[in-house]
C-alpha cells in the first residue's frame, strides 16, 4: 500500500491544515504520515502506540519526510487513561479491531475530542473475523455503534477492495458540539477527495464520495492494478498492513 493511497483514505475527513491530532495504535506510522501530509504546516500530531520499536521507526520516516510537523511519540496502550490535551480530531486506522469490547475505547475517545472534533476509523468492512483480524466490524455496524457511545452518525468517506475480508472503508464522525446548534445526530458532509484515477493491469474499482450542495454523491471508478494487489496500489503485504 503506498502513501497516497493512506491519504486517499483520511483526506475527505480532515478540513485542512494545521489542528490538534492523534493517531491511535500508530505501529509504524504509514497512517500518520498520511496525516502529517494533510495537516502540515501548523499541525500537531501526537502518535500513540504501546510498541517503542515501531514509533521509533516512525519518527525516523517522519523527520525525513515532514519535519515540520510536531509529533508527540507516546508509548502507551490506548486502552488505558492517557495525558493527551483537547484533539480537534483521531485517526484510528487498523486498530479497533483487536478489541472484543469496543465500548470502552470509543468512549476514551470520545472524551479526548473537543465537542465537534473528528474520528476517523478505518477498518474492515467485516463482522467475521480472522486470527490477524480478530474482530473487524463492518460500516453498517458502526452506524450503529458510533451513536450508541456518543459520536455522531458516520459517514463514509472512502473504500479500497480487500483480498482478506472484502474491503476497507474510511469513516468520519464527530464529537456533538454543546448547546443550542450542536452537530447531534446530523451527517456530517466528508471533504471532496481529491485522489487521482490510475490505470495499470487488472480492471477493479472503488467508491469515491463528493460533498455537493444538500446532498451526498458517489462515483464509482475503475482502475487497473497487478495481480495480487490489496487495491488501488496496494502490493499484497497481508492482512496487517497499514
Amino acid at each position: 500500500m503506498e502513501h497516497k493511497d493512506h491519504v486517499y483514505l483520511l483526506e475527505g475527513g480532515i478540513p485542512g491544515p494545521g489542528g490538534v491530532w492523534a493517531d491511535f495504535g500508530s505501529g509504524t506510522g504509514a497512517f500518520t504520515l498520511a496525516l502529517a501530509d494533510l495537516i502540515d504546516p501548523g499541525g500537531v500530531i501526537h502518535s500513540i502506540d504501546r510498541v517503542a520499536g515501531a514509533l521509533r521507526q516512525q519518527e525516523r520516516e517522519m523527520q525525513r519526510r515532514f519535519p515540520a510537523v510536531e509529533v508527540h511519540y507516546i508509548t502507551a496502550d490506548y486502552t488505558r487513561p492517557l495525558d493527551l490535551p483537547p484533539l480537534d480530531g483521531v485517526v484510528m486506522a487498523n486498530a479497533l479491531h483487536f478489541q472484543r469490547d469496543k465500548g470502552p475505547v470509543l468512549r476514551r475517545i470520545l472524551g479526548y475530542l473537543r465537542p465537534g472534533g473528528r474520528y476517523i476509523l478505518v477498518e474492515y468492512d467485516a463482522d467475521q473475523g480472522n486470527p490477524w483480524v480478530p474482530y473487524p466490524l463492518s460500516f453498517r455496524t458502526w452506524r450503529e455503534l458510533a451513536p450508541r457511545e456518543g459520536f455522531t452518525e458516520p459517514q463514509l468517506l472512502a473504500t479500497v477492495p480487500s483480498r482478506f475480508l472484502g474491503r476497507i472503508y474510511s469513516a468520519l464522525s464527530l464529537r456533538p458540539e454543546e448547546g443550542p446548534g450542536a452537530v447531534g445526530d446530523r451527517p456530517v458532509a466528508p471533504t471532496p477527495s481529491r485522489r487521482p484515477e490510475r490505470t495499470r493491469g487488472t480492471t477493479m474499482s472503488y467508491t469515491r464520495f463528493r460533498a455537493i450542495p444538500g446532498a451526498l454523491r458517489s462515483e464509482r471508478h475503475e482502475y487497473v492494478v497487478p495481480n495480487g494487489c490489496e487495491g488501488p496500489g496496494l502490493a499484497g503485504r497481508g492482512p496487517s498492513w497499514r
